[in-house]
């Protein structure tokens, strides 16, 4: 009896265990590039910078906006303008590499294959980063994503966009200036009176909530987890022992030198417009 042979249609992962982590920076630049794009471009694209960890995690620390026309069924991209770019990031930080590339939007398009496809020349597996820059709800959705090969036996046929774990991590100051970003409209960007402020809440608003979880493990409203009460243990540890008194007197010296700085910066600019008046009257005359 003859045997026949059957071609097996798979998905051959490009990558184990991809996830990758960007910095605030990166979602500045996309913002700034985004704000900054012609008049009859509908989105931005452009090139990540960064590196591999050793656990595979890919780091995105830098990045710059591409030139670029897209239609129904092809895309042009400026190769001289990247490859220049590169080269003079590259000068500033020599241990970044092209990790991969974004686009403006809160989806993959079908012309998403074709720059992935120059990207996958450039870099081993590269990671592409979408940002929603519409910012509905006050929220945007950062997402990442790596393609997977679609082979027919030998022949591969196309690429499919799997989803990766992204983490966005942010200090303080860092968290103050994205959340200027979500509003549409901003009068003005907080001062350090204003983003002390709203520290002080989103810090009451995160103790309540662990005061809420505390108390409903001790009445058995809610299982117990191990390691959230050793994340508990550790954050009450390393805060300093310090009197109520001298707290205060901590928190106090600190605002007073903000008022003083506020002070001195306010009589510098009043100096510097007398003296511009009086610089101009004198012309004048």
């Amino acid at each position: 009896m003859a045997s026949s042979e059957r071609t097996v249609l798979q998905l051959i992962p490009s990558a184990a265990r991809v996830s990758a982590r960007v910095h605030p920076l990166v979602i500045f630049n996309i913002c700034d590039c985004y704000v900054r794009r012609p008049d009859q471009a509908e989105r931005v694209i452009g090139t990540l910078l960064g590196s591999v960890l050793p656990d595979g995690t890919v780091d995105i620390r830098n990045c710059y906006a591409v030139p670029h026309n897209e239609s129904l069924d092809q895309v042009a991209l400026d190769i001289d303008y990247h490859h220049n770019m590169l080269s003079s990031h590259q000068k500033v930080n020599p241990k970044e590499a092209i990790v991969g590339w974004f686009s403006t939007g809160f989806e993959v398009t079908g012309s998403s294959a074709l720059i992935h496809e120059f990207y996958s020349r450039e870099a081993s597996n590269p990671v592409h980063l979408t940002v929603d820059t519409g910012f509905k709800n006050w929220e945007t959705t950062i997402k990442a994503f790596v393609a997977i090969n679609l082979s027919l036996g030998d022949q591969q046929l196309a690429a499919q966009f799997q989803e990766v774990p992204l983490d966005l991590r942010m200090v303080e100051a860092e968290k103050v200036g994205f959340d200027v970003l979500r509003p549409t409209n901003v009068d003005k960007l907080p001062n350090d009176i204003e983003g002390m402020e709203a520290s002080m809440g989103r810090l009451l608003a995160l103790i309540d909530d662990v005061y809420k979880y505390v108390d409903d493990v001790v009445e058995d409203r809610v299982a117990c987890d191990s390691k959230i009460g050793r994340f508990i243990s550790d954050a009450i540890a390393s805060l300093p022992k310090l009197s109520p008194h001298a707290f205060n007197k901590l928190v106090n010296d600190s605002l007073q030198d903000q008022l003083l700085l506020l002070y001195l910066s306010s009589i510098t600019r009043t100096q510097l417009s007398v003296a511009e008046k009086l610089n101009t009257a004198a012309q004048i005359l």
